[in-house]
C-alpha cells in the first residue's frame, strides 16, 4: 500500500473561488485584516440568521476563548468549569487568565456536559461555564444555561463543532449565553486554515473582544491606514493580545461560509449512510439530532461495544492495515500529565468519560470523501468487526 492508497481521516474542501479570492487579496496588498476580514464578519451574522450580532474574527477558536472570559473579567482565584472530555484549548485558555479549570464529566451517549454534570463542579468560587458541542451535536443548553442564571455564572459555548448546529430551532452562536466562540480549523466544518469566530449580542463584551483582538489598541489598524484624513492617533487602552485574522484567511472563509450549507447536507447524508450500514454491528453509533435540528457531523464518533472482543487500539491499528485513517475525540483532560497532576485528578472521577474514551474511535468523515471512499470505510469496518 502507497501513501496514495491511503484515505486520510480528514481533508479540507478548497475550491477555485477560495483560491482566486486568495489572490484577490495578495494582488490587493492589504494582507493582514482589512476589508475581508470585516466582510467575513458581516456574513457570518447574518448566516447565523441575526445580523444585529456581534462577530468577532480571530485568528483561531482558542484565541476566540481567551478574549470570550477576558471580556468576562475572569481571573485568579475564579473557576471555570468545563468538561474533562474536551480538546486542552478549553481548558487552557482559563489557565492563561490564572483562573482554575474544573473538570467535570459527560453524558454517556451524547458525550457533551449536561446541567446535571455542570452543576457537580459548582462552588462559591465558580464564575463561568464552557460548555462543548461535541462533534457538532448540541449541548442540552436550557437546563445548562438556566442553572448558570440561578447562580450566577456566565455561559461561553465552545462551538468549535458546532457549525451550523441548531439547538431547539435556533442557530448556536443565537442561543441566551454570553459568548459564543466557533473554529475554522483545516479539519472543522468549514475552514480558513487557522481561525475562528467571537459571536456575542452583548455590545460590551464585543468591544472588548475587540481592542483585546489587536494589542489593546483603541482602534482597527484598517481604519488608521484608509483613513483619507491623518488618523495616525491611537491609545492602548490595556495590555492586549495578536489575535486578528488577516484577510488571506478571511478570503478562504467568505467562500467556504457560503457552501457550508451544502457541506452540511453532505455530512448528514454520509452519517445516515454509516448508520443503515453499521447498525449490526456491535458499535454504540452517535446520537442524531432531535427532530427539527441540525447536527454539524463535525465528527462521526463510535464506541466500539464489549461483545466486538477488541480493543479500540487494535481496531484503529486494523483499520490502518486495510488503509484507512481514524482517529481517537478526545483523550480526556485528567489523563494528561499537565492536567492529571497539577489538579490532582484520576480515572475514577470521570468514570463516564474514562468509559467512552476507552471505547471511543472516530471514523473519517468529510466532504471530499466520494461514494467509494465510504464504502472502503464501511467494508473496512465490517472485515474487522465480522471476522473477529
Amino acid at each position: 500500500m502507497t501513501i496514495h492508497d491511503f484515505l486520510p481521516f480528514a481533508l479540507p474542501e478548497i475550491g477555485e473561488e477560495e483560491i482566486l479570492e486568495v489572490a484577490d487579496s495578495l494582488r490587493s496588498g492589504w494582507i493582514t485584516t482589512g476589508p475581508k476580514a470585516k466582510q467575513f464578519e458581516a456574513d457570518f451574522s447574518v448566516f447565523l440568521g441575526d445580523p444585529a450580532l456581534d462577530s468577532i474574527s480571530v485568528n483561531s477558536a482558542t484565541s476566540g476563548l481567551h478574549l470570550a472570559l477576558e471580556a468576562l473579567g475572569i481571573g485568579p482565584g475564579d473557576e471555570v468549569i468545563v468538561p474533562t472530555y474536551t480538546f486542552t484549548a478549553t481548558a487552557e485558555i482559563v489557565r492563561y487568565l490564572g483562573a482554575t479549570p474544573v473538570m467535570v464529566d459527560v453524558d454517556p451517549h451524547t458525550f457533551n456536559m449536561t446541567a446535571d454534570t455542570f452543576f457537580d463542579g459548582i462552588t462559591d468560587k465558580t464564575k463561568a461555564v464552557v460548555p462543548v458541542h461535541f462533534a457538532g451535536l448540541a449541548c442540552n443548553m436550557a437546563p445548562i444555561i438556566a442553572m448558570a442564571k440561578k447562580h450566577n455564572v456566565k455561559v461561553v459555548e465552545d462551538a468549535a463543532h458546532a457549525l451550523p448546529t441548531t439547538y431547539q430551532g435556533k442557530m448556536i452562536g443565537t442561543l441566551e449565553s454570553d459568548i459564543t466562540v466557533f473554529s475554522f480549523y483545516a479539519n472543522k466544518t468549514m475552514t480558513t486554515g487557522e481561525g475562528g469566530m467571537v459571536v456575542t449580542k452583548n455590545a460590551d463584551l464585543a468591544k472588548r473582544c475587540r481592542v483585546m483582538r489587536l494589542h489593546g489598541i483603541s482602534r482597527d489598524a484598517f481604519d488608521r491606514y484608509v483613513s483619507t484624513k491623518p488618523a495616525w492617533f491611537y491609545e492602548v487602552v490595556a495590555p492586549g493580545f495578536k489575535y486578528n485574522m488577516p484577510d488571506i484567511a478571511a478570503a478562504i472563509g467568505l467562500h467556504q461560509l457560503k457552501r457550508l450549507p451544502g457541506f452540511q447536507k453532505k455530512r448528514e447524508r454520509m452519517a445516515a449512510v454509516y448508520n443503515e450500514e453499521l447498525v449490526s454491528l456491535p458499535l454504540e453509533l452517535p446520537i442524531v439530532a432531535p427532530l427539527g435540528d441540525t447536527h454539524a457531523w463535525h465528527l462521526y464518533a463510535v464506541k466500539i461495544k464489549p461483545a466486538a472482543g477488541i480493543a479500540r487500539d487494535t481496531f484503529i491499528e486494523k483499520m490502518a492495515e486495510l488503509g484507512v485513517g481514524c482517529s481517537v475525540h478526545f483523550i480526556p483532560l485528567h489523563l494528561h500529565p499537565y492536567w492529571r497532576d497539577t489538579y490532582a485528578l484520576s480515572p475514577e472521577m470521570f468514570p463516564v468519560a474514562q468509559r467512552i474514551f476507552e471505547q471511543e474511535v472516530t471514523l473519517p468523515l468529510y466532504t471530499k470523501m466520494t461514494e467509494a471512499d465510504q464504502v472502503r470505510v464501511i467494508d473496512a469496518v465490517k472485515q474487522i468487526l465480522v471476522h473477529v
